[in-house]
């Protein structure tokens, strides 16, 4: 069972004064956490959940992990929702990008926060448009070993260079960079 606690003093230890929709992503997570009974149930749907991502740096620590995904069909970083089992939100994001990718991730226990972001969803089928309160956490792959899976078209190493060919989105780019800032 997730620690509700745990996961809001994570996010009230974020600090970016220079990313104010960080900051504004910051106080949305805050609310749906003390104010939900299921902030990290699936189906909550108004005001939203808690998510889970993992931004991977390549054994060189200059790329990071893309996967193309199935359903947006954006390319992002690898994540997703959390499990009933997921002991932290750390441990959902180190899951999320191993059964997305494949990859091989150095000492998982050890990741650190590097984004925290609300954004939409549009609706599919059963599940009408909603937010997802993400939260992105710092890994270290161990090789480029990397595997396409069911919900991504494609997985690929990105170098800085290319993330305007791949589209990447401000709040990524910004993540990148403060995995720099004590690497």
């Amino acid at each position: 069972m997730m620690d509700v606690a745990a996961v809001a003093a994570l996010v009230s230890g974020f600090h970016d004064s220079a990313d104010g929709e960080a900051l504004k992503s910051r106080e949305l997570i805050l609310l749906l956490l003390e104010s939900t009974a299921a902030p990290f149930s699936r189906d909550q749907f108004t005001p939203g959940h808690i998510t889970a991502t993992g931004l991977v740096l390549a054994p060189d620590g200059e790329r990071v992990l893309l996967v193309l995904h199935r359903r947006l069909d954006r390319w992002l970083l690898p994540g997703g929702h959390v499990e009933p089992e997921d002991l932290s939100i750390g441990a959902a994001a180190s899951r999320e990008v191993v059964e997305e990718t494949g990859a091989t991730l150095r000492d998982v226990r050890a990741q650190r926060l590097v984004s925290i972001d609300v954004h939409g969803i549009p609706p599919k089928k059963r599940e009408p448009y909603h937010l997802h309160h993400d939260l992105t956490f710092l890994f270290h792959a161990i090789s480029n070993d990397i595997q396409v899976s069911p919900e991504s078209r494609d997985v690929r190493w990105c170098a800085p260079g290319d993330f305007d060919r791949y589209g990447l989105p401000v709040n990524i780019r910004r993540a990148y960079k403060r995995s720099l800032s004590t690497e």
